[in-house]
């Protein structure tokens, strides 16, 4: 059985829904972000719906439709792109996303609109900003370095995007002891 989770975006999440399965019973499962694949071959009705409701108390959800799923799968993998990968953040998004979901990007991007109401572009560039403001408060990258792990061509081109998203520079943002961020599920 294959379920699709909406809200995991980290690895705590990833530890949160097996804790949960597990309490149930549910030992042979595989969970990566947004997804669980359960390999017991006749799951219990009763028990999928105690997840679905201890999953719920946490903020995650399952998701039945088809079209749901697919956005989350795209949030999923702009998510393991820009905060979970190693080294810079070189390539091209809509290659990326249509060669892993199988669905022509037009449709895809068309979808996620509709659906979220920004493009997945403006969901790239917000992840990416929380990226860059996540590098800034560990301050152990310069702004030019940051720019490079995270594809912008420029130190320049980085902070015009990232003042035109939260209103500040890198450096006013650096420079703020108080750096709340948002989780990335709020985004």
């Amino acid at each position: 059985m294959h379920l699709y989770i909406k809200n995991m975006v980290c690895h705590r999440c990833i530890l949160a829904v097996k804790a949960e399965a597990e309490k149930l019973g549910i030992h042979n499962a595989d969970i990566t972000l947004g997804q669980m694949q359960i390999h017991d071959s006749a799951a219990d009705p009763q028990v999928m719906e105690q997840l679905k409701l201890a999953l719920r108390s946490l903020g995650f959800e399952i998701i039945d439709d088809k079209k749901r799923r697919i956005i989350e799968q795209v949030k999923t993998i702009v998510i393991e792109g820009i905060h979970h990968s190693d080294g810079e953040v070189r390539n091209s998004w809509s290659e990326r996303i249509a060669a892993e979901l199988h669905y022509e990007y037009n449709y895809i991007s068309n979808l996620f609109s509709s659906i979220e109401g920004i493009t997945i572009e403006q969901f790239v560039i917000r992840q990416k900003i929380e990226k860059v403001k996540e590098l800034l408060f560990y301050d152990e990258l310069t702004l030019s370095e940051i720019a490079y792990r995270m594809g912008y061509s420029s130190a320049a081109y980085l902070t015009n995007q990232f003042k035109k998203i939260t209103g500040m520079t890198p450096g006013q943002f650096r420079k703020l002891l108080d750096k709340n961020r948002n989780p990335i599920d709020k985004l």
